[in-house]
């Protein structure tokens, strides 16, 4: 489902406009960007796989549940409603693909208050988008 949802379009035109990276930005954007998601999984206590996301060496991982738990399931709901997929599907997207996408957001391994998301994950989305066509198969 999700494949089928990335692959096509959607009548937009350029990646810039494609729903997962709007859905993305703006799950970024309502946490507080790279840093505000920090603080959450800090006090959510899970800073240090988040710390694994950003630093240089291997991401730990993170499960559906606890993404659920920590972004709240309106966040979940919302990022699922965008995309039209099942919640769960979605919180399991983000659990995949969240330690990716924040991986490289910090290529230096800090996570920089000036940093621009927009342009990170608009450049990041044609990548994201073929691990997620090369996972759907796998994961089928």
């Amino acid at each position: 489902m999700i494949l089928g949802m990335v692959s096509g379009k959607s009548g937009s035109a350029g990646d810039s406009g494609h729903p997962l990276g709007a859905a993305l930005s703006s799950l970024l954007e309502q946490n507080g960007g790279v840093q505000g998601l920090m603080t959450k999984f800090s006090e959510g206590g899970l800073g240090e796989v988040f710390s694994s996301w950003v630093g240089m060496g291997a991401n730990k991982a993170v499960s559906g549940e606890q993404i659920s738990a920590l972004l709240g399931s309106e966040q979940v709901q919302a990022l699922a409603s965008n995309l039209g997929i099942d919640p769960a599907k979605a919180s399991d997207f983000l659990a995949d693909y969240l330690p990716k996408i924040i991986d490289k957001l910090t290529p230096t391994g800090e996570v920089g208050a000036g940093v621009d998301q927009s342009s990170g994950l608009a450049a990041l989305l044609p990548s994201l988008l073929s691990s997620l066509a090369g996972g759907a198969s796998k994961q089928a």
